[in-house]
């Protein structure tokens, strides 16, 4: 499957919109990472383990919108993006979404 967060696939033409797709994903830090990230504030620098999450959340998005495309028969994900927010206190969510196309291979 190609993502990408262009319109346009170099060597190809899209030949048809299939609409849009997505993968969601919502993950809790939990209270170990929360007392560590307030820890580390203090001091300042990266809070490692947020970006871990973060990293494997974006990750498991992903693979969810790409299952999405695959259930329309795409050959690619054009006009990719992320998207993020706080549900709660210690909850995040992930969005990856797109367009799922159909392509034509140009030459």
């Amino acid at each position: 499957m190609i993502i990408a967060t262009t319109e346009r696939i170099a060597g190809a033409e899209v030949s048809e919109t299939l609409g849009s797709v997505f993968g969601v994903v919502v993950r809790s830090r939990g209270i170990g990472g929360d007392i560590r990230a307030a820890l580390k504030s203090l001091v300042g620098g990266e809070i490692t383990a947020y970006t871990q999450m973060i990293e494997d959340a974006r990750r498991q998005a992903i693979d969810r919108m790409v299952q999405n495309a695959h259930a329309m028969h795409a050959d690619a994900i054009v006009m990719m993006r992320f998207d993020g927010s706080e549900i709660g206190n210690n909850m995040s969510e992930i969005v990856a979404y797109g367009t799922a196309v159909k392509l034509r291979r140009s030459g």
